[in-house]
């Protein structure tokens, strides 16, 4: 009788230790899914427990992730909110001239950021806190007078660095058909050779793209009856500059400059819509939605182009001060 009570010991013994083996196999299992065969343990190879429950912190959806197309980002309803009254509302102050909102730069401000998301949604400020986190700036979402000035800033930094005065061997006359106003004068038809070069390659790949509806000429150009993307005003002398000044002396800092671009002959002011030069902020409200617009915001920079932001008609052939620039970083 005893043997049989020390043998029925031993089988409910052996039934628990079983049970244990099979539930720490399973345990391991389960935890292993999904890990590199090292994974939970130490550099010698032992198991290791890890005390630290995985924890992610999702503030937006992640490129390429199953809420790409949301419409919101968590985390994010409020820089939205704010974003929505700043657009509009933002007080702030450009070369000695009172601005409100930022709504006239929608169109660099999303190529800055990368986004073309709305200004007013969540995914938006989603995108403006990274820019934001990547410039150094409090990462809020929201477009601020302190963000404004960085985007600004950033544009700036990359128009004509080089404001050499043109030599006459640098100048090609355009023909008038490359020009908004078909009785300009040959002295101001002249533009710098590589920058008619790249103005026309410009030019070609614009006429290609259906959406913008421009009306090609027999030449392959622009059809003289067309009006976007004509030629404004290209090299101008400084005579020339300080009887434009003379004669619009409210300009202000933000106007005509001193030592102006154009005097490169790299500078162009090109048909956008509206009134070509006028920096009415209703004006330049209607140029910055322009189809053409959009496109040289989207597209001017594979040419070679730079804005200038405060004017929608401005652009500046950086192409080769940027060749130059990347030659010498490389022998340094």
């Amino acid at each position: 009788m005893k043997s049989m009570k020390y043998s029925g010991v031993q089988v409910a013994i052996f039934v628990v230790a079983l049970a244990g083996l099979l539930a720490l196999v399973t345990f391991e299992a389960n935890t292993s899914r999904g890990q590199s065969p090292n994974a939970g343990k130490s550099p010698g190879g032992e198991a290791i427990e890890s005390r630290v429950k995985p924890t992610v912190l999702m503030t937006e959806p992640r490129a390429g992730s199953a809420n790409e197309g949301a419409s919101t980002a968590p985390g994010f309803g409020s820089a939205a909110a704010r974003n929505a009254v700043l657009r509009n509302e933002l007080m702030w102050t450009l070369g000695g001239k009172q601005q409100r909102g930022w709504y006239l730069y929608t169109a660099l401000i999303k190529r800055l950021l990368d986004t073309e998301e709305d200004p007013t949604s969540d995914r938006f400020a989603a995108a403006l806190a990274r820019w934001q986190k990547k410039s150094s700036l409090t990462s809020t979402g929201v477009l601020d007078e302190e963000s404004l000035f960085a985007m600004a800033s950033e544009w700036q930094g990359h128009r004509l660095k080089d404001r050499s005065y043109a030599r006459p061997e640098q100048l090609v006359t355009a023909p008038v058909s490359d020009f908004y106003d078909p009785e300009r004068i040959d002295e101001l038809r002249q533009v710098e050779r590589d920058t008619y070069a790249a103005y026309k390659r410009l030019v070609a790949a614009a006429i290609t793209d259906p959406s913008l509806g421009l009306a090609q000429g027999s030449d392959g150009g622009l059809a003289p009856a067309e009006k976007y993307l004509k030629i404004l005003s290209s090299f101008r002398s400084r005579e020339y500059q300080d009887q434009l000044r003379r004669q619009s002396p409210n300009a202000g800092r933000a106007g005509l400059a001193i030592n102006s671009p154009h005097f490169t002959g790299r500078a162009l002011d090109l048909y956008v819509g509206g009134d070509p030069v006028d920096t009415k902020d209703s004006n330049r409200a209607s140029q910055v939605q322009t189809h053409v617009y959009q496109w040289l915001v989207r597209n001017a920079e594979r040419f070679g182009f730079r804005p200038y932001y405060y004017e929608p008609w401005h652009w500046e052939y950086v192409g080769e001060e940027s060749r130059k620039q990347k030659a010498e970083g490389s022998r340094q």
